[in-house]
């Protein structure tokens, strides 16, 4: 029987402590901070990834470093003719990461299996947990990654901003649109369905938009996933950019709004999804879990 060996990135809201505690690898996301190299809970942690953005520092992502990726393949495959991998990296949608990745995987002779199940966040972190858990039942590297491709449509995300600010300063808003949205004190809410990053609902408050979240989850429990909720398969999650409290909060108004339904965990949002929309914004998600 293979042994088989979870890689991921840190997009999936795993530090490095918490990889260890679960057996796996986590590759650190790599930024660029005024002209300086960062890497992701490496030598860059929240508090002072958002003390730079808050700052006003040029901060930019980038995808890990080919020999960053393939030393950790090479040192994983080391530990024995037997070993394969599972490479979960964040949805092809927002970085070329996971196509990287896929061509350096044809380099290993079926070994490397990598996943473009299109998620990121709490939700990768999700596709992380699922792998495991066939990983401990025995299942093969191939058959961990066609569980996961089946399945990768089956979770959504909802984002309420509390600023235009970010998503002006990189370029996905045009300068006039962010300054009407800000006088007007639009929130928007935006919705990640597998590729890329939408609008979804324009608001007024957070709890407009905390309302707005519940019911566009609700929808997606009583249709797109009904069959799912009926078998337990559901769960929901909370995530967030540097708004640890109000996530906290979140989280118990949401385990009251649907008791039967597991709110499992709260983290962090990735830095590269953060980067984009600022501070201060709160998300709910759900995804199919194993």
């Amino acid at each position: 029987m293979a042994t088989v060996k979870i890689v991921t990135d840190s997009n999936s809201g795993i530090t490095q402590t918490e990889a260890k505690e679960l057996g796996i690898s986590v590759i650190p996301m790599p930024f660029l901070i005024n002209g300086e190299d960062y890497l992701e809970d490496i030598n860059l942690t929240q508090k002072e990834f958002y003390k730079h953005l808050e700052g006003e520092a040029n901060v930019s992502t980038s995808q890990p470093a080919v020999a960053t990726v393939t030393d950790l393949w090479d040192s994983l495959l080391a530990e024995g003719d037997d070993v394969e991998i599972v490479h979960i990296p964040m949805s092809s949608g927002l970085s070329e990461s996971c196509h990287t990745a896929m061509g350096l995987a044809k380099n290993y002779g079926g070994r490397v299996h990598v996943v473009d199940n299109q998620r990121i966040s709490v939700t990768q972190k999700a596709s992380v947990l699922d792998a495991l858990k066939l990983a401990s039942e025995g299942k093969t590297a191939q058959q961990i990654a066609d569980y996961l491709i089946k399945t990768k449509f089956d979770s959504s995300i909802y984002i309420a901003l509390d600023t235009l600010k970010y998503l002006k300063k990189g370029g996905r808003l045009t300068p006039a649109a962010a300054l009407v949205g800000s006088i007007l004190r639009i929130k928007p809410v935006l919705q990640i369905q597998g590729e890329k990053l939408d609008a979804f609902k324009k608001v007024h408050s957070l709890a407009q938009a905390k309302q707005v979240m519940v019911e566009a989850i609700r929808n997606d429990l009583r249709t797109r996933f009904a069959d799912y909720v009926a078998k337990g398969e559901m769960q929901i999650f909370i995530a967030h950019t540097n708004f640890y409290q109000e996530a906290e909060t979140f989280r118990k108004e949401l385990t009251a709004i649907f008791p039967n339904m597991p709110v499992t965990h709260v983290d962090p949002l990735s830095l590269s999804v953060s980067c984009h929309i600022g501070p201060g914004s709160l998300a709910v998600a759900v995804a199919r879990c194993y």
